[in-house]
């Protein structure tokens, strides 16, 4: 079977972006990032990409309706071939339409054990604060397929992170990001060896 072809959408830094690339230098992944795009001319992601030589480009929102900036975006996947789309900070709520597209074949990790602590709003430190303040003792990530319904898509994988009494939100995310990270290219690696199956809203792992 060939390698897949991962169109990853980044909005910031690119942490996840990088642990992917690394991951499919190493063989974790059957596959290989084929194109990165960005909302953002200044996202670190796109200066990742470029140093490994990935095509990388900003196809920024402004002046141009969700639809018209969506048909860009898928555009420029189309034109890579890519089998698999990965959100990787992206901080845009996509459409039913594009998310239409790659049904099945869309991922997100959100940092948080969804279904708690996520739809519209719940991002990064908003997430991390939200657990807080809600005195929960346990935290951690959640890889799923993208859904119409924000963060409600069929769950792949999750993992659980302590929360300690001395938290702050940057003190859990710092120690939630490597388990993203380490989560999301399992996740990947999976879905490029064939083993992830949908089931209505459950997803098996065929072994």
């Amino acid at each position: 079977m060939a390698k897949i072809r991962i169109g990853v959408l980044a909005s910031g830094g690119g942490t996840n972006l990088q642990a992917i690339m690394d991951a499919c230098d190493a063989g974790e992944i059957d596959g290989q990032v084929v194109v990165v795009i960005s909302d953002k001319s200044d996202a670190r992601a796109l200066e990742r990409a470029r140093k490994r030589n990935i095509p990388a480009m900003a196809i920024l929102p402004k002046g141009m309706s969700r639809e018209e900036h969506e048909k860009l975006v898928h555009e420029a996947l189309q034109k890579e071939r890519v089998d698999l789309v990965v959100l990787a900070g992206y901080m845009r709520i996509l459409t039913p339409w594009l998310i239409g597209k790659y049904e099945g074949r869309m991922m997100n990790v959100h940092p948080a054990q969804l279904p708690s602590f996520g739809g519209e709003g719940m991002y990064g430190e908003h997430v991390h604060k939200a657990v807080l303040d809600h005195g929960c003792k346990v935290s951690g990530c959640t890889v799923h397929f993208v859904s119409t319904d924000v963060d409600g898509g069929p769950i792949i994988l999750q993992e659980s992170v302590a929360v300690l009494e001395e938290d702050t939100p940057e003190t859990l995310a710092n120690r939630i990001h490597p388990v993203e990270h380490r989560l999301y290219v399992k996740a990947i690696a999976l879905f490029a060896a064939g083993r992830l199956r949908i089931e209505g809203r459950r997803v098996r792992i065929k072994y």
